[in-house]
């Protein structure tokens, strides 16, 4: 067993805005379907705002990415912090 004593902020930062870019591009599918199904049900076309949720297509991946980037410098200071004062974590470490 190894013991993470400290962890890089500026890679965990990029690590979390890669893995919530994904996440910004299901759930902005998942908006724009939704928002379309939901006006051609109710009105029976697509108006301008259901046009305009497709922006989500692109807005949401980045937003989420920039939300990640930030959670990722906060979670790194948090546990560089913590760690200092409990010792840090361990974790197991393949020596290949």
């Amino acid at each position: 067993m190894a013991r993470l004593k400290k962890i890089n902020v500026l890679a965990l930062a990029k690590f979390q805005a890669v893995l919530m870019a994904p996440l910004g591009m299901i759930t902005g599918i998942i908006y724009s379907f939704g928002g379309t199904v939901y006006d051609i049900i109710s009105t029976g076309s697509v108006n301008y705002g259901t046009a305009l949720a497709y922006v989500a297509l692109v807005v949401q991946p980045i937003m989420f990415a920039i939300v990640g980037f930030l959670i990722g410098i906060v979670e790194a200071l948090l546990y560089n912090l913590i760690a200092k004062r409990f010792g840090g974590m361990n974790i197991e470490l393949d020596q290949n």
